[in-house]
């Protein structure tokens, strides 16, 4: 008996969260990516620290959700995993879009058009960071400015052809001192391979381990920051 994987393309309903701008028309919008067992509307409750004027923080949720602890119930959701894993890459990144695109117009049509084209950032937390970073090389959505944080750029994603693509939206790796995931040693081979392909990024460290970090947030989107 021979079995047959197959596919076809149906239409689905995706969840994503908000915080709106405390003022309009939004400059700035964020798409913050969660890592895997995370939900977007807890995700966007570390984002408080930079939620203010005219920053509006959108959070995809990813595709596949799961129980995280049977007893409990609790859920959470992952961007993919080995299985099929090409056919997940091509549907997160074409989600993104969308809802990118979706985003942009919907500010838009709030200020009737009238105001000029919000920056955009992307931050990628942990498995987050490569689904950030195959969306700014697969897909065709703008971003200004992008935010590794907590994971590397995906070994398989071929340096040589979008390594540039990675510099243009002002390349950002955050990572804690105390990072039970990346050492020391893991984020200088990360660092070296993107020299070696001439990726210009900056680079920011924290006391602390695998979260995100109130401090370092305020750092990077204070105005002088971004640009």
């Amino acid at each position: 008996m021979s079995v047959e994987p197959r596919h076809i393309t149906i239409e689905r309903r995706v969840r994503f969260a908000v915080l709106e701008p405390c003022e309009r028309p939004a400059t700035e919008i964020w798409f913050a990516l969660h890592g895997y067992h995370q939900l977007a509307h807890r995700f966007l409750r570390h984002f408080q620290p930079v939620h203010e004027g005219a920053r509006c923080i959108v959070a995809p949720e990813g595709l596949h959700r799961h129980y995280v602890d049977h007893e409990s119930r609790k859920v959470g959701a992952s961007w993919m995993t080995s299985e099929d894993r090409l056919t997940d890459i091509g549907d997160y990144v074409g989600y993104l879009d969308r809802l990118h695109a979706h985003v942009i117009a919907e500010e838009s049509r709030q200020t009737s058009g009238r105001a000029a084209p919000p920056r955009i950032v992307g931050l990628g937390f942990s498995q987050g960071v490569h689904t950030l970073c195959r969306w700014l090389a697969f897909g065709c959505a703008r971003i200004d400015r992008a935010i590794l944080w907590g994971a590397t750029v995906p070994p398989d994603l071929d340096l040589s052809e979008h390594g540039a693509t990675l510099s243009a939206a002002d390349l950002h790796l955050v990572v804690g001192d105390e990072d039970e995931y990346y050492d020391r040693a893991a984020i200088e081979a990360h660092e070296a391979r993107l020299r070696a392909a001439g990726a210009a990024f900056t680079s920011h460290t924290y006391s602390g381990g695998h979260r995100l970090d109130g401090e370092v947030l305020r750092r990077l989107a204070e105005p002088g920051e971004i640009g």
